[in-house]
């Protein structure tokens, strides 16, 4: 079975059952180099509450492969995950991220002044840290992990919620401008199209 998905978002018209509320965001898991400096950086230098360490010798389809997933807890309960599986890791998976092409995750604080905390305790800890970036509704710090995860610490401004309110009611037009943009480059690039 491969790994690739084939489905499509093309037959909304089709669904009949109704989407149950999401209740909120339980965990995100990401792949890293070792459980151990992955500990000592979630946990000891960003102060995150070690929740979890469970190791396992198969993965969820039985196949032999061991791994340790790793959990974190945020102060509003939710946490951040990770997977150390050394069988199939490659030294390549381990360079730094791109945060806007590859991916980021994004921990939210509630002022300006514990951004600066978290700023000073990053330098204590060597590692290179840039911003505040103004991003006109948050604020926000950036940096990697030990196993090249861009993270991003941020604070809300004032104006956060009538900005995303604003552009919540563009959404559609922006995606549509964006789709039509952008579509002749997936179609030279991606599968996504292919059926077209």
């Amino acid at each position: 079975m491969g790994r690739e998905f084939h489905g499509t978002v093309d037959h909304l018209a089709e669904m009949k059952t109704p989407a149950p509320t999401i209740k909120g965001m339980h965990h995100m898991a990401y792949r890293v180099r070792d459980a151990e400096e992955t500990k000592k950086f979630y946990g000891d230098i960003l102060g995150l509450k070690p929740a979890a360490a469970l190791a396992f010798d198969k993965d969820p389809s039985g196949a032999d492969r061991p791994y340790m997933h790793l959990f974190f807890e945020m102060g509003d309960g939710n946490y951040i995950a990770f997977f150390d599986a050394p069988s199939s890791a490659e030294e390549d998976q381990f360079n730094i991220k791109d945060g806007i092409e590859d991916y980021h995750f994004a921990f939210e604080v509630a002022s300006m002044e514990e951004q600066k905390k978290f700023m000073d305790r990053l330098a204590e800890a060597k590692v290179p840290c840039f911003g505040p970036i103004d991003h006109e509704f948050c604020h926000s710090i950036y940096f990697f992990d030990p196993s090249g995860l861009a993270c991003e610490i941020t604070v809300r401004d004032e104006s956060h919620d009538a900005y995303l309110d604003k552009e919540a009611a563009h959404m559609e037009k922006h995606i549509r401008e964006w789709e039509e943009k952008t579509r002749a480059i997936k179609q030279a690039r991606l599968q996504l199209f292919a059926a077209d």
